[in-house]
């Protein structure tokens, strides 16, 4: 995928309307989860894209909007609350999983984001 491709307009809300530049990479992490009065369950995956704000991650377990999720960042060791605003499953494979920290936590993914003023190349 391109990066302008990771930069696509979707309906409701253009570029302009981010909070963050997404960038497109692959980060491995575990994702932990409470569900009712279960023990926590973990997952090793990793991220699809990733900004200040949150990311998007591939996840084998079902998880539902608003749920709170434990991410561990493993380069850096670092665990971080996040929430879950976007669940796209698939007929096959993992699921599409939107996340959001409670706040802009750029430092989590280790990684220098683009200036809030950068324009993708988009042809």
């Amino acid at each position: 995928m391109a990066m302008s491709q990771a930069n696509e307009i979707r309906p409701g809300r253009g570029i302009e309307g981010r909070r963050s530049q997404r960038v497109l990479l692959r980060i491995p992490i575990q994702v932990r989860a409470q569900f009712e009065d279960d023990a926590p369950i973990t997952e090793e995956t990793t991220t699809l894209e990733v900004n200040a704000h949150g990311g998007l991650i591939a996840l084998a377990m079902k998880v539902h909007m608003g749920q709170k999720l434990f991410l561990k960042n493993w380069s850096t060791a670092i665990v971080q609350e996040c929430r879950v605003v976007h669940v796209r499953e698939k007929p096959m494979g993992k699921s599409d999983v939107g996340i959001a920290f409670p706040m802009a936590m750029a430092k989590f993914w280790n990684i220098e984001f683009p200036p809030s003023d950068w324009k993708p190349y988009i042809r």
